[in-house]
């Protein structure tokens, strides 16, 4: 996903210019070569010689050093797409070959450790705990109060655990949603989908709850904008609309009080209404000015926005805003992030009531990247809608010869022919099912 065409592409190491003079050990010198490298590649030794922004909008200490510790290669992932690099030959190649791979992972579903129907009762248990600090965050900011923030990182690892076990889990519980409390829960879900689509991606485990802390923590502004604002049933004027857009200074503001956040966490709350064609806001960064964390934001942010029911108006259905999402690729959003993205979420989102060519009803459990109409569903109703036992079939799976394929005839609004994702959830949380997989 980080290598498009262009000018220095990544591919086989090319040799470091020779100098007008002679060097001391040229059989040492030659051997050193330099290659374009994706920021997961990254290894302990390799020479950083160029970024893919400005020096200084990284904050590492100085422009052109070894890699040493991982902290500095955690930092240049938050930030880069891609680094110039200058290692010995014998070292790079290795290296440049696993580009393909990292390639493929997008084309790969996340792994399962355990069954959805497994995880569920951890996965509910560190959303209510997780839902309950922003809770108390609201309320902290409105008395005046210490916000506490370091409270979120053991929380945000429950949930990064649950996401790695089974993403399915937490993605089912982001389909619930009220009205009413639209900011804490807006947050919650963008830091669920965060950590996923960062595990997706190729992000090791250690940048995960870093990553699920920008999600959480990136609309912390908004809770200072007045509620006649915030939730106006209506168009916002000239004015109104300026005071909304302070969300992102204010939170910015809010974070770097707290010294023992990452500073990517702020720097995301701060540009994550940017835009690649440079007519975003606070900054109208140009694109090279925009962090990879908060590229990533800003795409999960929009499409939770999009789907969303709100005081004043109800959420599009998750195909028109991946629609819109790849619409608008290039101009506003990350276009390589976008098509990534729509690979993790699919067509028919893990939790989406469908009604299979067949008549019968299902929930999908989860997508496949290369078969976004073929998830993997669970059959709730028969084809005369009457309940049966559960069923888990994967569309994309099925044997050739036998029964009629099955396929997704028709998305279908939650709570149709009296089956809700909620209700759903309840009966895993009281006993799971053993014979769904």
């Amino acid at each position: 996903m980080w290598f498009r065409s262009k000018p220095g592409k990544p591919g086989r190491p090319q040799s470091t210019p020779a100098t007008s003079k002679a060097p001391a050990h040229p059989q040492l010198e030659s051997r050193l070569q330099r290659a374009r490298l994706p920021v997961d590649l990254l290894q302990a030794g390799m020479r950083v010689v160029k970024l893919d922004r400005p020096w200084t909008d990284v904050p590492v200490l100085f422009q052109g050093f070894t890699l040493a510790t991982d902290e500095e290669a955690r930092i240049l992932r938050q930030y880069c797409n891609w680094v110039l690099v200058e290692d010995e030959e014998s070292r790079l190649i290795p290296v440049l070959d696993q580009i393909p791979s990292l390639k493929q992972r997008i084309n790969e579903p996340l792994s399962e450790m355990r069954p959805l129907h497994h995880e569920m009762p951890r996965a509910v248990e560190a959303w209510s705990r997780t839902h309950q600090f922003i809770a108390n965050t609201i309320v902290n900011i409105e008395q005046h109060n210490d916000l506490q923030l370091d409270a979120a990182k053991p929380l945000i690892h429950a949930c990064v655990e649950s996401v790695k076990a089974n993403a399915s889990a937490m993605l089912w519980l982001t389909r619930i949603k009220e009205r009413d409390a639209y900011t804490a829960e807006h947050c919650l879900r963008v830091a669920i989908f965060t950590i996923a689509f960062a595990r997706f991606i190729g992000l090791p485990d250690e940048d995960l709850e870093t990553a699920g802390l920008c999600g959480l923590l990136h609309d912390i502004g908004k809770l200072k904008v007045p509620d006649r604002i915030l939730n106006k049933p209506g168009p916002l004027t000239p004015e109104e609309y300026a005071v909304m857009q302070e969300h992102t200074l204010l939170g910015h503001q809010l974070l770097l009080k707290e010294p023992g956040l990452d500073r990517i966490i702020s720097d995301v709350t701060l540009h994550h209404h940017e835009r690649m064609d440079g007519r975003g806001y606070p900054g109208q960064l140009p694109e090279h000015q925009i962090s990879r964390f908060a590229r990533l934001v800003a795409i999960i942010d929009a499409y939770d926005a999009m789907t969303s029911d709100r005081c004043y108006r109800d959420g599009m259905p998750p195909a028109d805003a991946v629609r819109l999402l790849y619409r608008n690729r290039g101009d506003q959003f990350d276009a390589d992030l976008v098509e990534s993205f729509i690979r993790l979420i699919g067509i028919y989102p893990p939790g989406s009531l469908v009604e299979l060519n067949t008549g019968e009803i299902a929930l999908v459990i989860s997508t496949h990247p290369a078969r976004k109409l073929r998830p993997k569903v669970e059959i709730l109703l028969d084809a005369d809608k009457r309940p049966r036992t559960p069923l888990v079939i994967d569309l994309g799976n099925q044997p050739e010869q036998g029964e009629t394929l099955r396929e997704i005839h028709a998305p279908l609004p939650d709570g149709a022919y009296d089956v809700s994702l909620q209700e759903r959830i309840r009966q895993l949380m009281v006993k799971p099912d053993n014979n769904a997989s």
